[in-house]
This record gives structure tokens, C-alpha cells and sequence, in this order.
């Protein structure tokens, strides 16, 4: 069976490390623990690695975050997997540094990437693993904000949440949403 997981963030050295990519450093650290590398394909950085008997596609696209649903919709179609088999982890600035959510379903929420996703597929129905990013900036400073780096202290709560997020992308893909939210949440 094969799974979808979807890194949300952008492309370049400048924005790594930053709130806005946490979908990528976390698909990163699944990567890494496979000893899988990513290799440029169509529309993303692509690596396949096993859990469980499944294979989980990571992706992370290079489309930048406003147009990540080009990358996500052209996966599904090109492994044929379900939405259902989908999972987008993305930074949520109303939660607070480190915080994780698993949806399976919601509104954009006012995120361009998740945005750009429900447009494309044409639904709000796809499963969503949130990281919490903060929301200490000041009004009118909501960009730079995003693309700004992780204090030190706040960088060490999230390589601890991004640990955690991992097992809840396995549990995703081995027991279903339903009973991940029901341990995650």
C-alpha cells in the first residue's frame, strides 16, 4: 500500500531551518531515518522509503509553498494513490511553538500552500498534520515572520515535536487517521 506525505515549505538555502518549512524538515527526518535521499523529479524532491510493509512517497515540492497543490495533485495521479493515503504537514501559526494537530479534513485556515492544495483538488477533504510555528510578530509582520528562523529554545522544541510528528505520520499510515487523532490529539 502506498501513502502520500507531503512536506509543505520552500525551495532554497535561505529558507531552510525557517518556520515556514517545518513540513520539509520533518519529511528530511523521515528520510534520513530510512537512509533515503531525495532526487529532483517533476514539480518536487521525491524519496520513497518502507514502513510496515508501505511504501510512503515523501515529497517536498519545489513549487514554493503557494503552489504546492501542483506537486501534491501530480503525485497522487502518478503512484495512484488515494487521497485518503495523503498526509500534508504543514507550520500553523495559530498554534503555539511545537504543537501538533492531525486533521482529516478543514479549511486553509488563511495558508496559501493549503489554499493552493484545496483548489486543485477541488476539496477540503484530505488529511493535514499541523506544527505549531507561533504567532509572536509583530501587526503587519506576518511574512517575515514565517520566513524568519527559530530561536534556539524554540528550535529544541521543535526537533522534540518533530520526533514525535514522525511516529505520528507511521501511525498514520499503519492504523488510519481515526485512531492516530485518537492518541495524537
Amino acid at each position: 500500500m502506498k501513502y502520500l506525505i507531503v512536506g509543505l515549505g520552500n525551495v532554497g538555502a535561505q529558507y531552510d531551518q525557517t518556520r515556514h518549512n517545518v513540513g520539509f524538515d520533518l519529511v528530511d527526518k523521515i528520510a534520513k531515518e530510512k537512509g533515503a535521499e531525495f532526487q529532483i523529479k517533476k514539480h518536487a524532491f521525491v524519496a520513497e522509503v518502507s514502513h510496515k510493509a508501505r511504501t510512503l512517497v515523501l515529497i517536498k515540492p519545489t513549487t514554493f509553498m503557494n503552489l504546492s497543490g501542483k506537486a501534491l495533485k501530480y503525485y497522487l495521479a502518478e503512484y495512484k494513490i488515494p487521497l485518503e493515503n495523503c498526509l500534508v504537514i504543514v507550520d500553523d501559526l495559530a498554534l503555539p511553538v511545537a504543537k501538533l494537530r492531525l486533521k482529516p479534513k478543514g479549511t486553509d485556515a488563511g495558508h496559501n500552500g493549503l489554499k493552493n492544495i484545496q483548489e486543485l483538488l477541488g476539496t477540503t477533504g484530505y488529511s493535514r498534520l499541523k506544527i505549531g510555528i507561533g504567532n509572536d510578530y509583530p501587526k503587519g509582520q506576518q511574512a517575515e515572520f514565517v520566513l524568519s528562523k527559530f530561536t534556539t529554545n524554540e528550535r529544541i522544541e521543535i526537533e522534540l515535536a518533530l520526533d514525535k510528528a514522525k511516529e505520528i505520520v507511521y501511525s498514520f499510515v499503519f492504523v488510519g487517521i481515526e485512531r492516530t487523532m485518537n492518541t495524537c490529539n
